[in-house]
């Protein structure tokens, strides 16, 4: 009895399944679901992922016990969580490359009868993923950053074989094979279950110390440091992706894994980008969106751009012009997107001044003034003042309009209660 049988399920087999059933379960999944083969259905990538997981932990001995006893739960607390992503698995599990076309036997016709499938080398180690945050003036401009990792390499000393040559035996307690079948009381029924062979600790052969090797103790890969230099192209956008083949871990007989390196572009505090095109937001006060004048906006090349406004043009608040060419280069191409600016007016402060005269003289050089409602002729009307609204009432100002007559108390869409009859 299995504690949960949600991977199972996404192969479409029992839990008491072979490993023969389980690889022939994920095979058909695999190839009904591949992206490649379903471009026009977004859902089958989620699919794949979802097959490939499952398969990667079912057809891992040690792994299957864990998820039988403990489920999800139990691989998330240390078990045995993650490892190599879907493409990957795909591809060790036919041979490497892709199943659905090429050279090499690969496609439909060597998988089912088209002269059969042919091995193309080792397995591969998985990729190691890392984000690289970059600021939008490197995005701008290009950049190489040198960045620093930490991999498993092949020891130098050993040539991977963990000791001497010939002192490398085949672990007698499970045959090679890393684990070993218990079996259990309980009850009236004898369970038998796999574990890792505590001899030689899942590896499935067996060093004595003193034939260890010296540098990596028998491990057979030390860590080393690797400085990559990672280029940054102009114009590159979040998610990019930039691969390092075969720099990523090694193990004896397995091709080395892949570092690859996905782009994050850095908040800016002046500029937004949508696709190639920049946004800036400038603040002017009312003369010149009236007169006219010079606004300068820093780029991100230390450039400053001096951006005229003419006279009479009138930029009224929330207005929005275009400076062609200046937004960000597009990727591997010479043009380049525009700036839009959206212009913020900033209205003098109250009392500005106390001249009648320069009230005078402004209503003479406006446009004249419109009265939007004029009241009947025989209409009684009442003289009243304007207040400035207390700051803690100002949302309740705003939203006066979204009132309904009926709310009670004045608050905007109020929910009225029914009290429940005694």
């Amino acid at each position: 009895m299995v504690k949960e049988s949600k991977f199972y399920d996404i192969l479409g087999i029992a839990p008491t399944a072979t490993e023969a059933e389980l690889k022939k379960a994920y095979k058909i999944g695999a190839l009904k679901h591949h992206p490649d083969k379903n471009k026009n259905n977004p859902g089958a990538s989620d699919k794949f992922k979802d097959l490939s997981h499952a398969y990667e932990v079912l057809s891992d001995p040690q792994k299957r016990q864990i998820y039988d006893q403990y489920g999800e739960e139990g691989l998330e607390g240390g078990g045995g969580a993650g490892g190599m992503n879907a493409e990957d698995l795909f591809s060790q599990f036919f041979g490497g490359g892709s199943a659905f076309g090429g050279g090499g036997g690969g496609g439909f016709g060597g998988m089912f009868g088209g002269g059969g499938m042919q091995s193309r080398g080792p397995p591969k180690a998985r990729t190691i993923h890392h984000v690289h945050k970059v600021s939008l003036e490197d995005i701008y401009r290009g950049k190489v950053s040198k960045l620093a990792l930490q991999k498993s390499v092949i020891c130098s000393s050993c040539k991977g074989r963990g000791g001497k040559d010939g002192a490398v035996k085949k672990c007698a307690g499970c045959d090679g094979q890393g684990m070993k079948t218990m079996m259990r009381q309980m009850g009236p029924m004898i369970q038998r279950f796999q574990t890792v062979c505590p001899d030689c600790n899942g590896e499935g052969e067996t060093i004595r110390e003193k034939d260890k090797c010296k540098v990596c103790s028998g491990k057979k890969t030390i860590v080393e440091r690797k400085v990559l230099h990672v280029h940054v192209d102009r114009g590159v956008r979040t998610g990019h992706k930039i691969e390092f083949r075969g720099e990523g871990d090694q193990t004896p007989g397995v091709q080395p894994g892949d570092v690859v390196f996905e782009i994050e572009q850095k908040p800016h505090p002046r500029f937004q980008r949508k696709d190639d095109d920049l946004f800036y937001h400038a603040e002017i006060d009312l003369v010149t969106a009236l007169a006219g004048g010079t606004i300068y906006v820093e780029h991100l090349d230390d450039r400053w751009l001096s951006i005229e406004i003419l006279p009479g043009e009138v930029i009224s608040p929330g207005t929005a012009k275009m400076v062609r060419g200046q937004g960000m280069p597009s990727y591997r191409h010479h043009d380049f997107g525009n700036l839009y600016v959206q212009f913020d007016v900033k209205f003098p402060e109250k009392n500005f001044t106390e001249d009648p005269a320069a009230f005078e003289a402004l209503k003479s050089i406006l446009p004249p003034s419109k009265t939007i409602v004029t009241p009947p002729a025989d209409t009684m009307t009442e003289t009243v003042d304007f207040e400035d609204v207390d700051p803690s009432q100002q949302a309740r100002a705003q939203g006066a309009a979204g009132m309904d007559d009926d709310d009670e108390d004045g608050h905007p869409g109020g929910e009225r209660v029914q009290c429940a009859s005694q």
